[in-house]
């Protein structure tokens, strides 16, 4: 089978709510990082096959197939189409695994992939919410379909939230622990130039500026998002942010043809399903399914980005996979460098690339936790 490869990968740094991206327009955001990843690499434009991105909430500023309009808006070839992907959290990842799908299967040569998200112009799950509160919309409320299965079971991710905490037995405290850490680890991460490869300065911003300085104290002093979940706070949780990432994928002919220099090939793609209700345990089962399928083992992979929805998330996986924490987001995760729900995918992509090539190792896994309870895992090699 003809294999897909990882030419070029990067992002933009992420803005924190209300801060250095958010005037910007989403178009823009994602045309920021299209013009970059085409200017850089020796493909010309009008060669490229498709532009697919990852976006939520497609409204607003979002609308109108914001893969394309971004493209454009890039001052870039009218040729060249686009198309947006909706798979909530895990938007950009998907939009990988279409890109190396149609690689794979010989009908493209050379896609460009991303995601982009202004959460401080449009709020997650604006179309939905409809003013409510947030995280406690239900969507799904007048579906007869959907309550003779579910019944009123809440579709609410705090309450996912607390129930893994729960049931795997992760106190606040741990969670605030672990909270501190990536916080912590992305500073470090910073102060040592650890992303500068990755970022492509936008607006004055060369760097992340999400990450806080805290401590276990600020942590505990804060109130839960709602008193029926006491160990969710703010603390536990992804930052929204406002950011962009995109990635070059091409086939093997693309490479000879445009002399390129692969720095990775995409080693295995899926994604899985799990429960609505826990909404957030796919990535567990998702893993599991990876490795039986690669017939890989946990050990032989030697670096994780797992997106830190809420730390109950990441911590409820590493028990389940047995997985060693120090090479689980190594340089920090969602909750300290933000959730730009469609451009995470492809921004932790990006980071589990340029790790690999910070360490020297060889298989990195990524995988989230999505809307529907759903899971996509990528594992790249690096070449």
């Amino acid at each position: 089978m003809p294999e897909a490869y990882i030419v070029d990968a990067l992002r933009s740094p992420t803005g924190k709510r209300k801060g250095s991206l958010s005037g910007i327009h989403a178009i823009d955001l994602g045309a920021h990082v299209l013009r970059t990843l085409v200017e850089r690499n020796s493909i010309p434009a009008d060669e490229y096959d498709d532009v697919i991105f990852g976006c939520v909430d497609t409204i607003g500023s979002q609308a109108g197939d914001i893969a394309r309009t971004s493209w454009l808006a890039a001052g870039l070839p009218l040729n060249v189409p686009g198309t947006t992907v909706d798979r909530q959290c895990g938007s950009s990842q998907q939009a990988v695994h279409f890109a190396a799908q149609a690689v794979m299967s010989g009908t493209q040569d050379v896609v460009a992939v991303g995601g982009v998200q202004t959460m401080t112009q449009i709020p997650i799950s604006s179309a939905m919410l409809a003013g409510q509160p947030l995280g406690f919309a239900d969507p799904f409320c007048g579906s007869e379909g959907w309550r003779a299965r579910f019944a009123d079971q809440p579709v609410n991710q705090f309450y996912a939230a607390q129930r893994i905490a729960s049931h795997w037995q992760i106190s606040r405290a741990e969670m605030e622990a672990f909270a501190l850490e990536s916080h912590q680890r992305a500073l470090q991460a910073i102060a040592a130039g650890h992303f500068e490869r990755e970022i492509v300065p936008l607006n004055g911003l060369k760097q992340d500026e999400t990450p806080r300085e805290t401590t276990l104290e600020k942590m505990a002093s804060l109130e839960p998002v709602d008193p029926q979940f006491p160990d969710i706070t703010a603390a536990v949780s992804s930052q929204t942010c406002d950011a962009s990432s995109a990635m070059l994928v091409v086939s093997e002919a693309a490479l000879k043809r445009y002399n390129l220099t692969p720095r990775a090939r995409i080693h295995h793609l899926s994604v899985r399903g799990d429960c609505p209700i826990w909404h957030l345990t796919a990535p567990i089962e998702a893993t599991r399914q990876a490795l039986k399928k690669t017939g890989l083992r946990m050990a032989e992979i030697d670096r994780v980005e797992i997106n830190e929805a809420f730390a109950s998330v990441v911590m409820a996986w590493q028990k389940e996979l047995d997985y060693d924490p120090a090479r689980t987001n190594v340089l920090g995760g969602a909750i300290a460098l933000g959730h730009p729900l469609g451009a995470t995918g492809t921004k932790l992509m990006t980071t589990l690339l340029h790790e690999l090539e910070r360490s020297g190792g060889r298989y990195g896994l990524q995988t989230m936790c999505e809307g529907g309870g759903q899971a996509n895992v990528t594992i790249i090699e690096r070449l």
